[in-house]
């Protein structure tokens, strides 16, 4: 049984809440604000529940919350698998436009830049009309683009398709990890936050499975589109066969009334305008992680393929080896940040990547760079496997699907120069390779980008808010308040819903 203490109340503003949340990261018992039945809100101390044992936690997930996790983890590994397709094949993309690697990774450029756009339509629809419609639309169309891709047949054609992709890949994220999570048992979502975040380096590893298969030839870039295609549809169409998130339906009926369009835009105004700190910390935070990811790894098979001078299946195996890694280290600190918190394991991991940076660049063999590929990856994609949870948990409750996927697909946009930036420079420096001749300088620009970026994650997670364990199971759909208070009918008790409200919920500040 955890002991508690009484504390001082969650701090209010900015630089107050920077102060405590500061403070607090060298406390190991946690700041928590408790709800009673009469709305009387108490903080006090709480140390954390013993770790679990990670079985015992899987098996406290329902079949249908499995059933509904895998298909959250299904479409955000065909997500990846669909970005990935293009980053890995880079250097067959140049040959076949007869361009530059530069001028390639605008394409990637503009897919994050374009995310914001679809992560904000698509993840307001999955809040107003539920996860399932707005994420088949959503793969389908992802596998037509990735078609599409295939039969262009010049540079202006493909920077144009692969925007349009963009708009569609960036509804994905949002309400995937909303259907995956939000049936969770409390206690086990920060392991299966761990999982589902590494659905993205999972994609990856199949991407460059692919690629490794196909070989090397210019031309077979388009094989792993097709691959990618079909992986995108038959997700889409996979979800057709099952129904909506109960969570959702659940929390539908409980509001009652229908949610009306201007029901939904005025709470939606009313959340912004309460949580806008929130909004700008976690677009910050994103933003730093965004960078994190595509600079530690959307040039690395460039990297192996100019710098070290691989060939195409050892940059491959060294690729796949690295996001293995990513696999293992997100699943594991994910699981580790239900014990430690949310903000430790994140910090933890983000320095010790930059304590590994030189073991990661300087290495010459296969061997060597692919090992300490996958120990980088650990902790990069460690600490990404907490944010999964860790922006459910301080998303407004009724926004669970639209604000994790508009506040991490901000943080792309305004991130989305990452891979062009490194290309640029590493294009324009020059090293001495392993045959003596003057090789593209990806190593020291990606080694020296990810320790400003580790230090930025450190210290932007340091200082700001925690709220692990945060209840939101019960919470309405958007604009279901909105309409019971101007119905006074539409607040009956007869589904149950005050009498779920009046209960107590356990918010972590």
């Amino acid at each position: 049984m955890a002991s508690h203490n009484d504390a001082e109340p969650v701090a209010r503003g900015t630089i107050p809440t920077m102060k405590q949340s500061w403070a607090d990261l060298f406390r190991w018992r946690q700041r928590v604000s408790i709800t009673n039945e009469n709305g009387e809100v108490t903080t006090e101390w709480q140390s954390p529940e013993p770790l679990k044992n990670p079985i015992s936690l899987l098996m406290q997930l329902s079949a249908r919350d499995w059933l509904f996790f895998i298909v959250g983890l299904l479409a955000w590994t065909a997500d990846a698998f669909d970005f990935h397709a293009l980053s890995i094949q880079t250097v067959k993309l140049a040959d076949f436009y007869d361009t530059s690697k530069t001028n390639i990774t605008t394409a990637i450029t503009l897919t994050l830049l374009l995310r914001s756009v679809g992560a904000a339509f698509f993840g307001l629809a999955g809040d107003k009309f539920g996860r399932k419609w707005p994420m088949v639309v959503n793969m389908i169309v992802l596998g037509l683009l990735q078609i599409a891709t295939i039969y262009s047949t010049t540079f202006q054609q493909f920077l144009a398709v692969r925007s349009l992709f963009g708009l569609f890949m960036g509804g994905v994220y949002g309400n995937a990890i909303a259907m995956a999570l939000e049936n969770c048992p409390v206690n086990a979502r920060g392991l299966m936050s761990g999982i589902l975040q590494q659905g993205y380096s999972f994609g990856y590893v199949l991407a460059a499975c692919a690629n490794l298969g196909v070989g090397g030839a210019t031309e077979t870039w388009k094989t792993v589109f097709w691959i990618a295609a079909g992986f995108s549809i038959a997700v889409g169409l996979v979800r057709i066969c099952f129904p909506e998130s109960q969570q959702f339906l659940a929390a539908k009926r409980s509001g009652k009334p229908k949610v009306t369009p201007a029901a939904f835009w005025h709470e939606t105004r009313l959340m912004l305008a309460k949580e806008w700190r929130m909004c700008i910390y976690c677009i910050i935070l994103m933003t730093w992680f965004n960078y994190y990811s595509h600079t530690s790894q959307d040039s690395y098979t460039t990297f192996l393929l100019t710098q070290k001078e691989f060939k195409n299946a050892a940059a491959s195996r060294g690729s796949i080896l690295m996001k293995v890694g990513a696999c293992v280290g997100g699943t594991i600190i994910g699981y580790l940040s239900q014990f430690v918190g949310r903000r430790r394991a994140m910090v933890g991991a983000a320095l010790i990547s930059a304590c590994l940076i030189p073991a990661w660049i300087l290495p010459k063999g296969e061997r060597s760079l692919s090992a300490s590929g996958f120990f980088m990856q650990f902790f990069v994609q460690g600490a990404w496997g907490v944010i999964p949870i860790h922006l459910n948990e301080l998303s407004p409750p009724a926004f669970r699907s639209s604000f994790p996927g508009i506040t991490y697909q901000l943080g792309n946009m305004i991130s989305s120069p990452s891979a062009q930036i490194v290309n640029a420079i590493a294009e324009s420096h020059f090293i001495t390779g392993l045959s003596g001749d003057p090789v593209e300088a990806y190593g020291p620009t990606m080694g020296i980008a990810t320790a400003i970026i580790a230090l930025g994650i450190a210290v932007t997670a340091a200082l700001g808010p925690e709220k692990k364990g945060s209840r939101f199971e019960t919470t309405a759909p958007a604009g279901a308040e909105v309409v019971r208070a101007n119905d006074p009918e539409a607040g009956s008790d007869s589904d149950g819903h005050l009498e779920k409200k009046a209960e107590m919920q356990v918010e972590r500040a």
